[in-house]
């Protein structure tokens, strides 16, 4: 896969560039967010990349910024969201826009986006909430435990059984913890589940 490239900025017409690396020149599709911090053409630039593969076609998309392509990349996992919709997604809002949506599952913010309609934006919210960190601190997810000792590992036994983060922090404030050991505060998070 290309990661990145770093050449001569050849032209530009939102929401295509083509960006000339040794020789060849290659065309890419971006979000505008990116498109704002272009220089003019002529200038040198390097861009991070993703690579989408169809049957009719492979397009290359390019990003400014680390946070913008894994965005991207993270908005392509949720159903019914394709390149088109997450650069539309991305030319509309900023990263932490978008997370501030998701977190304060704001549809209304979402649907002013052309191309996301409410079913979109209420599908983003769902499905994003846990992907994204809404502001925890770095390499946590929102409403998630420490990830150490009985409770996180409870915690990581009770997603890897396919409850959500925020289903298994809530099991896990439910019940006691004064529960010794990581196997009983499963226990008593299933049976409080049952109930």
């Amino acid at each position: 896969m290309i990661g990145s490239l770093r050449g001569t900025l050849a032209w530009k017409a939102p929401p295509s560039l083509l960006l000339e690396v040794g020789g060849v020149g290659y065309e890419l599709e971006a979000p505008m967010s990116t498109f704002y911090g272009l220089p003019p053409a002529g200038s040198e630039v390097r861009l991070l990349t993703h690579l989408v593969v169809r049957e009719d076609a492979q397009v290359l998309y390019g990003f400014a910024s680390d946070e913008e392509r894994g965005l991207f990349r993270t908005l392509l996992k949720v159903s019914g969201v394709g390149p088109k919709i997450a650069l539309g997604i991305l030319s509309g809002t900023s990263v932490e826009g978008f997370r501030q949506c998701v977190a304060s599952r704001d549809v209304s913010a979402l649907t002013r986006i052309p191309g996301v309609g409410r079913k979109t934006a209420e599908r983003l919210i769902v499905e994003m909430r846990d992907r994204l960190d809404g502001g925890a601190p770095a390499g946590a997810v929102a409403g998630e435990p420490p990830r150490q000792g009985p409770q996180g590992e409870a915690f990581s036994a009770l997603v890897a059984l396919g409850y959500r983060p925020a289903e298994a922090t809530s099991l896990l404030e439910s019940v006691a913890h004064d529960a010794a050991t990581t196997e009983e505060l499963i226990r008593r998070a299933l049976q409080g589940a049952d109930r």
